[in-house]
């Protein structure tokens, strides 16, 4: 979804935590992922100032930099309503 919608402005920022950088590298090579991989070796960050003690978890914000919504756990991203939901956000930041 972040290839196809980049030039409309989607912008996704992935967060690894408690894992060593090395590992987060080739994982993030081996999947192909294109978005950028931010590293929180400790974990203090993503879990003490964010509240987020397991993977997946989302943020989402809109163009205003408001918090929309979030959600935890795995997604499937190609179904069309997760892609209204992202369109939505893209359109006018009110999913």
């Amino acid at each position: 979804m972040h290839r196809e919608l980049k030039s409309e402005g989607l912008e996704v920022l992935l967060i690894d935590f408690r894992e060593a950088p090395d590992k987060v590298r080739q994982v993030a090579k081996e999947r192909g992922y294109t978005s950028p991989v931010l590293l929180d070796e400790s974990g203090e960050v993503t879990g003490a100032r964010y509240g987020v003690w397991g993977p997946p978890t989302m943020y989402f914000v809109n163009r205003r930099g408001e918090l929309v919504g979030r959600a935890v756990g795995p997604r499937d991203w190609d179904r069309s309503e997760a892609r209204a939901f992202i369109r939505a956000l893209l359109a006018d930041g009110k999913p």
